[in-house]
């Protein structure tokens, strides 16, 4: 089969490779129909992030299942399904107290002898605690894949964070960052029934989707002029609920700032880069809690994929690029030079 591979910093590859088999009882084989590229991915396309030659990449699929192994009984060939962006096996401590990022035997697809998402098709480990079954009948509406496609990744990180943050009705919200994930907070604190929506982003184009999903302000400063700005709409008190969606020092600092006393920051941003950390004796002083990290989105899938089937919430416009299986690479290229959003990638 065709799968992408990274060689080198700003080196992927789609080559042939092995096609996957059912290796234990609790595996099954799915053939991917909808990949996408996430700004995590990046992190590994620049070098920031070490991959060996030729490891597989790509964390966030849907498909048909092709295959299964004896012990599986959740999903049955020819059942569309999603995978979250790590399998786990349902069933351990941290499985069941829903933190399934954390699973005891769980991983993440692209791991050095694993299949990544950005290919033909995927072994996946523990199927019936990874695999969440969907309406076959999507397989013929292209904008209902691309949004239940966002439930493998930054749909329930978005989601994850808005709940960090503590958002709530009646809220004020304020997120930090445009991308794909913040786009996906803004969406999740609609859904959660905030107020006031303050989405920090300074490109049009997604500024535009973050109103789109709900926001009702927009401020494209950065810095001590983005923290201004926010305490200006909010009669300098800051904002309930803090979403954290991007991961720099800097970006911690103006969610810190920008938090009212009392408040919360939910942060999902990968963090990559700090120089003198957080002052803890402010968020001490003011209050302020931080809760977040790996979103585990498959204890998420459940309660987020009715309302993405009745139309209720539409996270698609998040995809604004496609690109079939052998143009990846391009579609990496498009996501680093900020062309694009978030690339979604067709197989047949």
């Amino acid at each position: 089969m065709r799968a992408t591979t990274i060689h080198a910093p700003y080196d992927m590859r789609v080559e042939d490779v092995p096609e996957p088999i059912t290796r234990l009882s609790t595996d099954a084989v799915v053939r991917v129909l909808r990949a996408c590229i996430c700004g995590s991915d990046l992190w590994a396309y620049r070098g920031e992030a070490a991959r060996q030659p030729g490891q597989r990449i790509g964390h966030e699929f849907l498909g048909v299942v092709e295959e299964t192994g004896g012990d599986v009984t959740g999903v049955r060939p020819g059942d569309l399904v999603v995978a979250p962006f790590m399998w786990s096996d349902g069933v351990c401590d941290q499985c069941r107290e829903g933190l399934t990022t954390s699973c005891e035997h769980g991983g993440f697809w692209g791991s050095v002898g694993y299949d990544g998402g950005q290919g033909e098709a995927v072994r996946v480990p523990f199927a019936d605690g990874t695999l969440v079954r969907l309406p076959k009948e999507a397989v013929s509406d292209d904008r209902l894949l691309s949004a239940l496609l966002t439930l493998s990744d930054v749909l329930g990180t978005g989601h994850h964070a808005a709940l960090g943050a503590g958002v709530r009705p009646g809220a004020t919200v304020a997120v930090v960052g445009d991308g794909a994930v913040g786009l996906c907070a803004v969406l999740a604190a609609r859904r959660l029934g905030a107020e006031r929506i303050i989405a920090l982003g300074r490109h049009s184009a997604r500024t535009d989707i973050a109103r789109r999903f709900g926001a009702t302000d927009v401020v494209a400063e950065r810095g001590e002029a983005a923290v201004e700005a926010v305490r200006e709409l909010t009669r300098g008190q800051g904002a309930h609920a803090v979403v954290e969606a991007v991961g720099t020092e800097q970006s911690m600092r103006t969610a810190v700032h920008i938090t009212r006393d009392g408040g919360a920051i939910g942060f999902v941003g990968v963090p990559h880069g700090s120089g003198t950390g957080l002052d803890l004796g402010v968020m001490f002083d003011r209050n302020i809690a931080l809760r977040g990290g790996v979103a585990p989105v498959r204890s998420y899938i459940p309660e987020l994929l009715p309302d993405v089937l009745d139309g209720t919430i539409d996270p698609s416009p998040v995809f604004d690029m496609t690109v079939g299986l052998e143009d990846v690479p391009a579609g990496y290229r498009a996501m680093d030079d900020r062309a694009a959003l978030k690339v979604l990638v067709t197989t047949t």
